[in-house]
């Protein structure tokens, strides 16, 4: 008996290794609560929601200041994180993740709602500035560098800088729901696309996808 406690106290667990850490990881961004949940805002939250619903049998864990889960996509080990940190300070659970794991920035595809893109609009970006969304704004000054992927989701813009906060915290109206709910679904179904890293074919087959639901054929 005294062996085996001595084994027991002395066991130490692995340490992670670079084989065990994910290939990409997906980061959505959005604001904790179920006050939020449905808030602009938070269609970074949606999008790694949909794509967790669409790999199937996903079961998140608190880690990193958020919620976290591995995926396997195309093949390759895929991390999903929602910070849980409030939209402000992101960059704390996107900044313990990427230490953990090692990741480079050119690792990292955050998801996150766009003011500058039509609803339902969808861009992907390596680096760049923040433009004032403090989401990114966190994740860089955690990260040091702007490297870093983003997919921007479009919202639309409320047409004046004084109304934007109202605007992004509240709920998408009953008439753009369904080019969300389009638009989130499309990311999820052709996320191998990112994956593999053609990204002009996932902005292509996701506008394709939402344009047929706002009626246009382009």
């Amino acid at each position: 008996m005294k062996s085996l406690i001595s084994l027991f106290l002395n066991f130490k667990r692995p340490e992670q290794t670079q084989e065990d850490s994910p290939m990409l990881l997906f980061v959505g961004l959005g604001n904790p609560g179920t006050q939020y949940e449905n808030n602009r805002h938070n269609v970074g939250f949606m999008a790694v929601d949909a794509i967790a619903e669409h790999v199937g049998g996903v079961s998140f864990r608190s880690k990193f200041q958020g919620q976290y889960a591995e995926v396997i996509i195309d093949g390759q080990k895929v991390g999903i994180l929602k910070p849980e940190t409030f939209m402000n300070e992101s960059g704390q659970s996107v900044g313990k993740a990427a230490k953990f794991y090692k990741l480079n920035p050119e690792q990292i595809v955050v998801f996150h709602d766009e003011l500058d893109l039509e609803p339902g609009k969808v861009r992907l970006k390596d680096g760049g500035g923040h433009a004032g969304h403090n989401g990114l704004r966190s994740i860089e000054a955690h990260l040091g560098t702007k490297e870093y992927k983003r997919v921007r989701l479009g919202i639309g813009h409320p047409g004046d800088k004084k109304r934007v906060k109202t605007y992004v915290l509240n709920d998408f109206a009953k008439a753009e729901q369904p080019i969300f709910d389009t638009l989130t679904g499309a990311v999820a179904k052709n996320i191998n696309y990112i994956v593999k890293g053609n990204e002009s074919d996932f902005m292509s087959k996701v506008a394709a996808e939402v344009n047929i639901v706002r009626g246009e054929t382009k």
